[in-house]
């Protein structure tokens, strides 16, 4: 059965019960990380509009999306690199069941979204996750895409749904492999939900993950999504991992 996430009124901020900061353990008003420790480690960056990697300077486009690696969608959104200490928080995420982490997290991406909206960002029709095979929806008990994706969706006003983009067979781990390597395990991994193609046609997708390193994941994903009639693609991660060597 689909599940589907219907704009709603966000939760207000006084309304969440105090917590400690993940970092320093100081006392802050239901964030993973306290003023402090946010403002040292979540400072904007300058970053490729097409791909988000970080560029150091206001550029449309990074060296790589200007040459053999342009990548398929039209555009992404990141919001933090994928450094300490959000690679840890991720991780509590996404494999230790810190399912409480996603307000903070959505909530972040929601503001880099909104920046880049303000910057001239086309706003999407739809926000879409990126699936789980069945059996590691299964082990993990939920999908952390999905969380993401559905609080930023009710935070911007946007439809979301979980269902119209499938994962029907499980792939190897990405974890190590090199880009060639994570292109050629991913070709074939989605599907777009057959008896619903037609809400696809002539939609502007926004597709949410977690971390984007090389872009395999959300590349095959975006093509499936094009081959169902898309009209246009853009990528929403919560983290970007920094090229090699980069600072």
């Amino acid at each position: 059965m689909s599940t589907r996430a219907l704009p709603g009124p966000a939760l207000p901020s006084a309304a969440r019960w105090p917590t400690q900061c993940e970092l320093c353990r100081q006392w802050t008003a239901g964030d993973a990380l306290c003023g402090d420790c946010h403002a040292r480690f979540a400072a904007p960056r300058w970053r490729c509009a097409r791909c988000a990697l970080p560029t150091g300077t206001a550029v449309p486009r990074c060296g790589n999306c200007l040459g053999a690696h342009e990548p398929p969608f039209d555009a992404a959104v990141a919001a933090v690199d994928y450094v300490f200490p959000w690679d840890g928080l991720v991780k509590a995420f996404k494999f230790d069941g810190r399912v409480e982490l996603a307000d903070a997290l959505a909530a972040r991406l929601a503001d880099a979204v909104a920046a880049a909206c303000q910057a001239g960002l086309p706003a999407p029709d739809l926000v879409l996750p990126v699936p789980l095979a069945p059996a590691r929806l299964a082990e993990r008990g939920y999908n952390q895409a999905w969380e993401l994706a559905r609080r930023v969706a009710r935070e911007r006003g946007l439809p979301a749904d979980d269902a119209l983009l499938l994962r029907p067979l499980e792939t190897p781990r990405q974890t190590g492999q090199t880009r060639a390597g994570r292109a050629d395990n991913l070709a074939q991994a989605f599907m777009a939900e057959p008896r619903r193609r037609t809400a696809l046609a002539g939609r502007r997708v926004a597709l949410v993950d977690d971390v984007m390193t090389t872009g395999a994941t959300v590349a095959a994903a975006t093509r499936e999504l094009r081959r169902a009639g898309a009209a246009s693609v853009q990528v929403w991660v919560f983290a970007r991992t920094p090229a090699p060597g980069a600072d």
